[in-house]
């Protein structure tokens, strides 16, 4: 629990720089290169976190790897977490700061599931009708589920769309049980 309000308190920290900067999607992208290196490279994050390691040590690094690659303002954020001992909760920080920018630039995020992938005309459709019902720009974040048979299921906030094979069957059996 304690973490998490640690996540929020530098999330929210990282967001107001990001909105005074007028530059909410530049820091996000530069968040999201530093959160897809530290899910590629567990290593990386095993030694960022380790308490062994010398502080100056994981920002010399740190700075050999995104120096010039993220905002400079990005770049001496990650160096502040060093400092303060807190890149164990980058990961929340980052998704928490995701939230944030969401809902400031009026996006959706909608969790799509699938047997196969999308065609991009697929998902620009899915987009554009998600878009006229929750009247925000959508964001697609896509799953596979080969159970579903067919079809799709879409979960924006607490909405659940089922729209699936295996959703239609079940909806069936339950009709003709309950008969």
């Amino acid at each position: 629990m304690l973490n998490m309000e640690l996540a929020r308190k530098y999330a929210r920290a990282i967001f107001e720089l990001a909105c005074e900067d007028h530059a909410l999607k530049e820091y996000g992208a530069d968040l999201a290169k530093v959160q897809q290196l530290y899910q590629d490279c567990p290593e990386l994050k095993a030694y960022l976190c380790n308490p062994n390691i010398q502080p100056e040590d994981k920002k010399s690094l740190l700075k050999e790897v995104f120096e010039g690659g993220v905002r400079e303002t990005v770049l001496n954020f990650l160096l502040l977490l060093i400092d303060k001992r807190r890149m164990m909760v980058f990961e929340a920080i980052s998704a928490i700061f995701v939230q944030l920018s969401n809902e400031k630039l009026g996006i959706a995020v909608a969790d799509v599931t699938t047997v196969e992938p999308l065609s991009e005309m697929q998902k620009a459709e899915l987009m554009e009708k998600l878009g006229r019902v929750t009247g925000k720009e959508v964001s697609l974040r896509e799953h596979r589920d080969p159970s579903l048979i067919g079809g799709v299921v879409v979960r924006i906030g607490d909405r659940r769309i089922d729209g699936s094979i295996k959703g239609r069957l079940a909806a069936m059996t339950a009709e003709l049980m309950a008969n």
